[in-house]
């Protein structure tokens, strides 16, 4: 990301000086899908991806923001009924109201920023920007009072107070905790976490966009969760101790398989196995097995697509393409329905896997992906 671009932008558009600038990047997860809600692990990292803002208070009591990708301006006050209308400054304006409840004395500010976050991806350019402005904002107006904890739920606060979206704390934490060539398993139930080394020697990462988003996600999205309430409950009659599907094992599962549906527990299957496919990348990347790490990714796609059923033909597809040219790893990353694939590929055979990629997902569907390589990187910190 180009801090002087963003520099020149603020310069023309507000009073011509400087002001400090602070960047947070987006996130991939390698694996630990649909096991948020579910009480299980994660395993993101931050990439070399993200936005950048300038920022300067303007001794006044509104916030005059410019969005440099949109070429969008907008002034806003400070105030719970000064929400703006534009959707991505309600982003700015939430996280300034969420610092405000926690003590810090937001005033007004200018700023332009811009990101290189690729839109509708799935690596979370909403919780980079979030991160960024809250980081800035505890540095500015707070005296860093905040801890990088609190921050990641003032972007997850953000995004349910102003921005109608229920989200789970994954993207804001690792936009915040990001550590290069460091993953980061977040335990989703105690919000405990551990750094493990990501330093893939002889691969590559790389995601491929299939470009398409399907619309049914969101209500496919809270059956599957219904679904995995629906045994959980069932589980508890026998096990009153459960408190989430990541208290089950199989055997606790196949108790009750006569009570429960059959969806509901192919659902519960996926995510009791997802769960135990984290801790066992975790392990494997210790010993720095590579191979493994690929073997679980390959694993969790066939979980998604035939167990959860939130993949679609387009991934589907790239993910056998991926396996046919010998890829180590290959996965649906993100909720499904579309959205990208995450491939771990060795460096001697990427060149063929992008290009047989896209020529066979064009001749198919008649478009081509797109292809972003990413490299795992630091978290949320101030540049100049």
């Amino acid at each position: 990301m180009d801090i002087e671009y963003v520099r020149s932008r603020f310069i023309k558009h507000f009073d011509g000086t400087t002001g400090s600038v602070y960047t947070s990047p987006g996130r991939i997860n390698l694996i630990g899908e649909h096991t948020d809600y579910n009480g299980g692990f994660v395993f993101p990292g931050a990439v070399d991806k993200g936005m950048v803002a300038e920022i300067k208070p303007n001794g006044t009591d509104k916030v005059r923001a410019y969005s440099i990708d949109l070429k969008d301006y907008v002034e806003f006050g400070l105030n719970e009924e000064d929400a703006p209308n534009a959707s991505w400054a309600r982003y700015i304006f939430g996280v300034c109201r969420e610092m405000i409840k926690r003590g810090v004395d937001v005033k007004g500010f200018n700023t332009a920023f811009s990101g290189d976050v690729p839109l509708g991806a799935g690596m979370s350019s909403s919780a980079a920007l979030e991160s960024t402005y809250a980081y800035a904002l505890n540095d500015l107006f707070g005296d860093n009072k905040i801890d990088k904890f609190e921050l990641a739920k003032v972007g997850q606060a953000t995004e349910h107070n102003y921005c109608g979206v229920n989200c789970g704390i994954m993207d804001q934490f690792a936009s915040v905790f990001g550590k290069e060539g460091h993953l980061i398993r977040l335990d989703c139930r105690s919000l405990e976490y551990q750094y493990f080394p990501f330093k893939p020697d002889g691969y590559r990462l790389v995601l491929v966009d299939s470009v398409v988003k399907h619309e049914l996600a969101s209500s496919a999205y809270n059956k599957r969760r219904q679904s995995c309430e629906n045994v959980v409950a069932a589980v508890q009659k026998i096990h009153p101790h459960v408190e989430y599907l990541r208290d089950c094992n199989m055997e606790m599962l196949n108790e009750v398989k006569a009570q429960i549906s059959e969806e509901d527990y192919m659902r519960a299957e996926y995510v009791i196995e997802e769960i135990q496919r984290v801790l066992d990348v975790c392990d494997a990347l210790e010993r720095g097995d590579y191979e493994t790490v690929g073997q679980k990714m390959y694993e969790t796609h066939h979980g998604m697509s035939k167990l959860y059923e939130v993949s679609c033909e387009e991934l589907d597809f790239l993910n056998d393409v991926a396996f046919d040219c010998g890829v180590t790893g290959s996965r649906v990353m993100g909720g499904g329905f579309g959205g990208c694939t995450i491939n771990l590929v060795k460096n001697e055979l990427y060149e063929t896997f992008i290009s047989t990629a896209k020529e066979r997902y064009k001749e198919k569907f008649g478009r081509s992906p797109k292809v972003y390589d990413v490299v795992i990187s630091d978290g949320s910190r101030k540049l100049c």
